[in-house]
């Protein structure tokens, strides 16, 4: 079993309430979708209310990624701690040998005018895949994390 983790970090000048409230719904989904169309094709709801449980349908655009989908399921979303994690449940990684693939998002306070957003993908996957460990990358929780600064200081200058 090979297993490992990535994060990213990202300062904004929002308080973290406000990037939380963007986070923790299904809002986010809906910027990803818009925003990132050259690699979301359709981001649809399967089921829930952006709570835990919420399943999360992603397609690609051909040729923007290795799979062409999977669908992403909300394990944890914590108010108190502002803390969402989505675990991919079929489809794309676990089509690569992938037994675990779960998304972090944590929104950390650093003043009142001022937080972190924290990315971390953990993995898990076949040692007979371990070669595929190699798609595992921060980038598009980067670009997430900057889709988001972006609408967050335009929305609350």
């Amino acid at each position: 079993m090979v297993s490992g983790q990535l994060s990213h970090e990202l300062e904004v000048n929002v308080p973290a309430n406000q990037v939380w409230e963007l986070y923790s719904s299904l809002q986010l989904a809906k910027l990803v979708e818009e925003q990132l169309s050259s690699v979301i094709q359709k981001i649809n709801l399967v089921e829930g209310d952006g709570g835990v449980g919420t399943i999360l349908h992603l397609i690609f655009v051909p040729g923007a990624a290795r799979f062409s989908d999977y669908k992403e399921k909300f394990t944890k979303v914590d108010n108190e701690k502002r803390v969402k994690e989505t675990e991919v449940v079929e489809g794309g990684y676990l089509e690569l040998g992938f037994t675990l693939h779960r998304v972090r998002f944590e929104i950390i306070e650093k003043d009142n005018h001022s937080s972190l957003i924290k990315s971390t993908v953990e993995y898990e996957l076949n040692d007979d895949s371990a070669a595929n460990a190699s798609v595992i990358s921060v980038d598009a929780l980067a670009a997430i994390s900057l889709l988001a600064q972006n609408h967050l200081t335009k929305t609350n200058p």
